[in-house]
């Protein structure tokens, strides 16, 4: 019997501010043998995600940060391909972290580590986008921080990305006005013609606090009731210009300070002057409300009404270069890594 090798991305060393593909090492290493309770799946898909750059450093976050020599963590979906537990048998479709890797050995007795999923309508690689975390991210920040009622307006950066896509959409479902930003024209493009959205702006077209202050108040005559904010810096700080009274904030990233640097607030007082509520989020500890949120996600993308993006790199060995792609903005729509 041959045995089945496996190509898995450890992580080398901390990146010194900016990640870059010396901090990875891909090793070659054969699948051990399976135990009673264990599964093996093959991946089919592997995703890519923002946090993951916080986790590459070994400091204080919500997150343990990522063991070094070890397999760098990340979620996929792929096919169970050998079964020595009851509940997985061969051909079952399968959800879980198996990080950055072509093949995952799982002791599946363990709840929650693997999840059947349903490819007849939705496709594979969805559980890892519009229908899996960063989904569920939108879901929650919206339903459950901003709140939104008909006739508001809600704000979303990163809006072509997997989360902010999905923030907008949900947020026309409620009846409210959804008013992107996004970096590129090509991108704002696709937010209003394919995505619904009321209006985007090109953060690159308004660099400084002004001239976005200014496009924010043209896109939103109204002022903003709820911002789902992914970026931080400039960004948020213009958004926090046009806030209404008691305005709602679902803090869910701050990319524009992942390499490290500070982002201060250049106007704080603007949080008590408006009432407003900042709150920040970690989908993974809200699991009692993921089979409503993937319920309603679900169902939207398999009557089409949810509309999505992926990007795609071809095989295990791009990984790294799409992830550092991924944090200076070069994906559109979500990134994945296709391994099958």
């Amino acid at each position: 019997m041959t045995t089945t090798m496996n190509k898995q991305w450890l992580l080398a060393s901390r990146p010194a501010g900016k990640a870059e593909a010396a901090n990875f090492r891909l090793v070659e290493t054969p699948v051990p043998a399976l135990a009673d309770g264990q599964v093996l799946v093959r991946h089919h898909y592997l995703s890519l995600d923002p946090y993951m750059r916080g986790r590459m450093d070994d400091a204080k976050s919500y997150a343990q940060p990522q063991r070094l020599d070890a397999v760098m963590g990340g979620g996929t979906v792929g096919e169970v391909v050998a079964s020595r537990n009851e509940r997985f048998a061969v051909g079952d479709k399968v959800v879980g972290m198996g990080g950055w890797q072509q093949y995952a050995v799982i002791d599946a007795d363990q709840r929650g580590v693997l999840n059947k999923v349903d490819a007849t309508f939705i496709p594979l690689s969805a559980y890892l986008g519009v229908v899996g975390m960063p989904g569920v991210t939108a879901w929650y920040g919206l339903t459950q921080i901003i709140e939104p009622k008909a006739g508001e307006t809600v704000v979303v950066s990163a809006a072509s990305g997997a989360v902010g896509s999905v923030v907008g959409q949900l947020a026309k479902e409620r009846g409210c006005r959804a008013v992107g930003i996004a970096g590129g024209a090509e991108k704002c493009r696709y937010v209003v013609e394919v995505l619904g959205f009321d209006d985007c702006i090109d953060y690159r077209q308004h660099a400084d606090p002004k001239s976005l202050s200014a496009a924010l108040k043209a896109a939103c005559p109204s002022g903003i009731d709820g911002n789902f904010e992914n970026v931080g810096g400039t960004i948020l700080d213009a958004v926090l210009q046009r806030m209404n009274a008691f305005g709602r904030i679902a803090l869910c990233g701050m990319i524009s300070g992942y390499n490290g640097q500070p982002i201060p607030l250049a106007q704080p007082q603007l949080l008590l002057v408006s009432r407003l509520k900042l709150q920040g989020f970690i989908v993974s500890e809200h699991m009692e409300l993921w089979p409503e949120a993937l319920k309603e996600l679900g169902t939207l993308v398999a009557s089409g009404k949810l509309k999505f993006r992926e990007s795609i790199a071809d095989g295990i060995e791009a990984a790294p270069e799409a992830f550092l792609g991924l944090l200076s903005g070069k994906n559109f729509g979500k990134q994945l890594v296709k391994l099958v």
